[in-house]
């Protein structure tokens, strides 16, 4: 039994936010059917590829069923309003107005379907002076503050190297999603999920806003120190090898302190809480640094988990398939797939005690399932030649 089976979701969306939305309630049993222009969605040909075949995909397109609709064609947007006719949700991430100019807009679909969901995500929202603006999760990690707190003191903002913003807005348009459901469970009533890119991120950056509001201050940019804890840092081994330590809590920080021979450092006023430690950071890093920095990395590791203080060596993604708390977990699943035999990559991103998610499949070719969805939604062999004659599919 899966959670969410029964769930039929169709995925019109491009790129990551809105697709990953839709893989999520995929791995929990959604009959998810993405719905591709001819051209594939964008997210095939970004990143590495093997053989020709987008490795970013085949993790996106997990659990989902594709098909090819041209929906800028009359008889496209008629087969799209006959698949959600049965939908529950709809994702899409058109610029606003142009679901609405395709005859496809949320009035017209809800007469068929009154219980629709539908999640629009863009960059800026359904209205306000940006809403037209064409809008990426770099422009959220941009303008919500996350770049100008990120990098070093003496460095210029800094942007994340993969899909930040476009992640966690996937994750918050997941949980919009199941919230409209439940309201639907209730009301009987579909509604819209009007999700901006640049809101998601904004919110998980925390107290930036109100500190702003309130106090006048901005945070600056400390690289990988924090201004709430110290110490708090990326500390290089004897060996070369990297590892990250964390104190955020006050027993933690008392407990490295002790571990690395610089117990008196505790007894100091301004010990007693993250934030004046994290004034004093430079002789708390050299503390640390220097007895890190004459030990290899495992030896690090097993001397602070010993000493109950928090450390995590930094890892690559080769690291990440030789851990064993990953393997233990099941944090990265094999999957058989047609194009590349065996594949690797992330799991579920939670487990559920009694109705687990799974990967049953990873991303698919191109159209592969437009005849066997069209055909369960009454399109037979002479309309599907039709439709490809009109270059609808």
């Amino acid at each position: 039994m899966t959670a969410l089976a029964g769930l039929k979701v169709l995925d019109v969306a491009t790129l990551f936010a809105g697709p990953l939305a839709a893989t999520l309630l995929g791995d929990h049993g959604a009959d998810v059917i993405k719905i591709e222009h001819p051209r594939g969605d964008p997210s095939r040909t970004h990143g590495a590829s093997k053989d020709g075949v987008g490795l970013w995909w085949k993790m996106l397109g997990r659990n989902k069923r594709s098909i090819t609709l041209v929906l800028s064609t009359p008889e496209g947007q008629e087969v799209f309003r006959e698949l959600a006719a049965d939908a529950d949700v709809i994702i899409e991430n058109f610029r606003p107005g142009t679901l609405e100019r395709w005859g496809l807009g949320p009035d017209v679909l809800r007469e068929r379907n009154p219980g629709l969901v539908l999640a629009r995500v863009t960059g800026f929202g359904q209205f306000g002076p940006y809403a037209s603006r064409p809008g990426f999760g770099t422009l959220a990690e941009a303008m919500s503050g996350f770049a100008a707190i990120t990098g070093e003191p003496d460095g210029p903002p800094t942007l994340p190297p993969f899909g930040l913003a476009d992640g966690v807005t996937a994750l918050t348009t997941a949980f919009a999603i199941m919230t409209a459901l439940r309201a639907r469970e209730q009301t009987g009533r579909g509604q819209d999920v009007d999700m901006a890119i640049i809101e998601p991120l904004l919110t998980v950056l925390g107290p930036q806003v109100i500190a702003y509001d309130q106090l006048g201050e901005l945070q600056p940019r400390h690289g990988n120190r924090s201004s709430n804890n110290a110490p708090r840092n990326t500390y290089e081994c004897a060996d070369g090898r990297w590892v990250a330590v964390s104190t955020s809590a006050q027993s933690i920080a008392e407990r490295v302190m002790r571990l690395v021979g610089r117990p008196e450092l505790i007894d100091e006023p301004w010990f007693a809480a993250g934030w004046s430690r994290a004034q004093h950071a430079d002789e708390l890093d050299e503390a640390v640094g220097a007895w890190i920095a004459a030990r290899d990395r495992d030896e690090v590791v097993a001397a602070f988990e010993k000493a109950e203080a928090a450390v995590a060596p930094i890892y690559t993604a080769a690291d990440v398939l030789a851990d064993p708390q990953y393997d233990a977990l099941g944090s990265i699943v094999t999957v058989d797939d047609d194009e590349l035999g065996p594949v690797r990559f992330q799991n579920v991103p939670f487990r559920l005690s009694e109705t687990p998610g799974a990967i049953r499949t990873a991303g698919p070719a191109l159209g592969r399932h437009t005849a066997e969805v069209l055909a369960e939604h009454g399109v037979d062999a002479d309309r599907l030649a039709a439709l490809r004659a009109a270059g609808a599919v």
